[in-house]
């Protein structure tokens, strides 16, 4: 076993490129030119913001086109898109999208009945 203190080093790897920037910004700003630096900030600014602007956007702009109700056959819950068609995943029924409720697809000249169910001892009563 060594008795020897622990050094510690400082790791300067990229403290070069840092230094040759505030180089470059002092020499270009005492020419005239600190519009370039300027110029290149201002870049770089906008370049972390538009991922941070954007994912907000989408975010908002796809809670805001959602639709999420139940099948009005079969009852299932799920989510579509509004002004589309979709199809129940459950049921597999073509619905259409209107004021954020899931309605039946029927073509033209469909006639659409819903069916009940008639105990028969009601049927021999009357």
């Amino acid at each position: 076993m060594q008795n020897f203190p622990k050094t510690y080093k400082f790791n300067d790897s990229g403290f070069g490129c840092l230094l040759t920037f505030f180089i470059l910004a002092i020499v270009l700003g005492s020419f005239g030119l600190s519009w370039i630096i300027n110029s290149v900030l201002i870049l770089i600014v906008l370049l972390l913001l538009l991922p941070i602007v954007g994912w907000f956007g989408l975010n908002w702009w796809v809670k805001r086109s959602q639709v999420t109700d139940q099948c009005p056959v079969c009852h299932y819950e799920f989510t579509a898109f509004k002004n589309m068609d979709c199809t129940c995943p459950n049921c597999g029924e073509n619905l259409q999208i209107d004021s954020e409720k899931f309605i039946r697809f029927t073509p033209a000249g469909t006639i659409d009945v819903e069916a009940i169910e008639v105990n028969v001892k009601q049927i021999e009563e009357e």
